[in-house]
C-alpha cells in the first residue's frame, strides 16, 4: 500500500477502506491564495490566468499570488518588480484589504460553528481541535469534509485541511496537500509521514539552521531523527532538542482559542523618502481610512491609537495614545494620528515609510458610545458606514473619500 493511499490527499477513502482518524482531533485550515481567490470573485474572467495581487510601485511586495503565477516562480514578500520580470503576463491586482477582512470574518465564524475550540493565526488560516464536535459532527475528516463544502459553497474559494494528532503535524499535511486538498495523517502512521521530508519543513528551521544542517549531512527529517540529541544540542543549542522533538512527531503545545485580530493596521513605504508634513498628513488619512473600513468589516473597534514612523536612515519611531471610546472612524484615527505626528517633532524630517495601527480592539456589538451633556453626534460614523455600503454595491473604486486630497504619487505598499 502506497504513502498516498495511507495518507490521501484527496478527502475519499482508499480503495482499501477508510483511514483510521480517531486519534487525530487537530485540523490546520489554510485557505488557498487567498487574497487573490478573494479578488477573482469579483473577476471571474482572470480565472486559470497569472493573477498577483500587491502594490506595484518599486518598494512594492507580492501579497498573494494565484497558482497559475506561482508556477513561473512568483510568492509571498517577493518584490513586485521581481515578479512583474518573471512573470510579465500576470494581471496585478492593488489590494483591499477591507474585502478581505470581511471574507475572513465569514470563514472564522464557519470555524466557530464547529467548535469554540479556533485559534487564528493568519487571516487566513487557523487551528481547530474537534475532539468535542465528534459526536454532533462525525469524525476528524467527516469534519474536515464539512468546513472545507461550507467555505466553497459560502464564498466561492477553495481551502486545504491536514488532520492529524498535533498541530505541527497537521500544519504540514495542509501544506502537503495544497491547493484544495484534505490529508490525514494517523496518528500511527506520523513517522512514515514525516521522516521522507525535506528538513526545511520543520518549524524553525529557516535558511541558515538548514544550510548548518547540510553540511552536517542531514537532509531529511528521518535524517534529523537519527543524530542524537546531544549532539544537535552542542550544534544549534536549545533548538536542538526542539528539532529533535519535531523530527519524531512531538508537540505539545495545544489549541488556544483567541480572537483573530489583536490589532489592525496599515502601513506605506514611499517610493522616495519624504519630508513634506502635507504629504505625510495626506498619507496618514489614506491609511485611517484603509484601518477604519478593516475595523467595520470586521466588527471591531479599538481604544489605542499608533503612528510609526521610519526616518530615511532606517531608525523607527513609534508613538500612541489610548482614547477615551474605542471607535471605528477614520476621522477620529486620522486626527489622532496628525496629533501624533506633530508631537513626535519630525515634521521637517525625512520619512521613508509611515504606519497607522488601531489596537485594543473589542467587538463593535459590544462597545457602548456614550454622549456628554450638550455634545452632540458628529454623523462621520454613519457617513463611513454608507461608503462602505456603496464600495460593496458599487465597488471599491466608486467612493474614494482619500481622493478629496490629491496625492503626489500612488500607493507603494500593502
Amino acid at each position: 500500500m502506497s504513502r498516498n493511499q495511507l495518507l490521501p490527499r484527496d478527502p475519499s477513502p482508499p480503495p482499501d477502506g477508510p483511514v483510521d482518524d480517531s486519534g487525530c482531533p487537530i485540523l490546520h485550515v489554510d485557505m488557498d491564495a487567498f487574497y487573490a481567490s478573494v479578488e477573482l470573485l469579483d473577476r471571474p474572467e482572470l480565472r486559470g490566468a497569472p493573477v498577483i495581487v500587491g502594490a506595484t510601485g518599486a518598494r512594492g511586495v507580492v501579497l498573494s499570488a494565484t497558482y497559475e503565477a506561482r508556477r513561473f516562480g512568483v510568492h509571498s514578500a517577493m518584490p513586485m518588480t521581481r515578479a512583474r520580470r518573471i512573470c510579465p503576463q500576470a494581471t496585478v491586482i492593488p489590494p483591499r484589504h477591507a474585502k478581505y477582512a470581511e471574507v475572513s470574518r465569514g470563514v472564522m465564524e464557519i470555524f466557530q460553528s464547529i467548535t469554540p475550540e479556533v485559534e487564528p493565526i493568519a487571516s487566513d488560516e487557523a487551528f481547530l481541535d474537534v475532539g468535542g464536535a465528534r459526536r454532533r459532527l462525525g469524525s476528524p475528516a467527516a469534519i474536515a469534509r464539512l468546513i472545507r463544502a461550507q467555505v466553497a459553497e459560502r464564498y466561492g474559494i477553495t481551502c486545504s485541511v491536514g488532520v492529524a494528532s498535533t498541530k505541527f503535524v497537521a500544519k504540514l499535511a495542509s501544506r502537503q496537500c495544497k491547493p484544495d486538498g484534505l490529508l490525514v495523517v494517523p496518528a500511527g502512521r506520523v513517522v512514515e509521514f514525516l521522516h521522507p521530508l525535506p528538513v526545511a519543513a520543520l518549524w524553525g528551521v529557516g535558511e541558515r539552521t538548514e544550510q548548518a544542517l547540510v553540511r552536517l549531512g542531514i537532509r531529511t527529517v528521518g535524517d534529523l531523527a537519527q543524530v542524537p540529541v546531544a549532539t544537535l544540542q552542542r550544534e544549534f543549542g536549545a533548538v536542538g532538542a526542539h528539532l529533535a522533538a519535531l523530527a519524531w512527531g512531538r508537540d505539545e503545545r495545544r489549541v488556544v482559542p483567541h480572537a483573530p485580530d489583536k490589532s489592525i493596521g496599515n502601513e506605506e513605504t514611499f517610493p522616495h523618502d519624504v519630508d513634506d508634513p502635507e504629504t505625510i498628513r495626506r498619507e496618514l488619512l489614506r491609511l485611517s481610512e484603509r484601518v477604519a473600513a478593516r475595523l467595520r468589516a470586521g466588527g471591531h473597534v479599538g481604544r489605542t491609537v499608533s503612528v510609526k514612523l521610519r526616518r530615511s536612515d532606517f531608525t523607527t519611531i513609534t508613538r500612541s495614545r489610548t482614547l477615551r471610546e474605542a471607535t471605528d472612524v477614520a476621522k477620529e484615527i486620522f486626527d489622532t494620528s496628525c496629533e501624533l505626528y506633530e508631537a513626535a517633532g519630525l515634521e521637517r524630517v525625512r520619512l521613508r515609510l509611515v504606519g497607522v495601527r488601531v489596537e485594543n480592539l473589542v467587538p463593535a456589538a459590544a462597545a457602548t458610545r456614550q454622549i456628554s451633556l450638550g455634545e452632540r453626534e458628529t454623523g462621520w460614523r454613519e457617513a463611513e458606514q454608507a461608503m462602505d455600503r456603496a464600495a460593496r454595491r458599487f465597488g471599491p473604486d466608486a467612493v474614494k473619500p482619500a481622493s478629496l486630497v490629491r496625492r503626489p504619487f500612488g500607493p507603494i505598499g500593502p
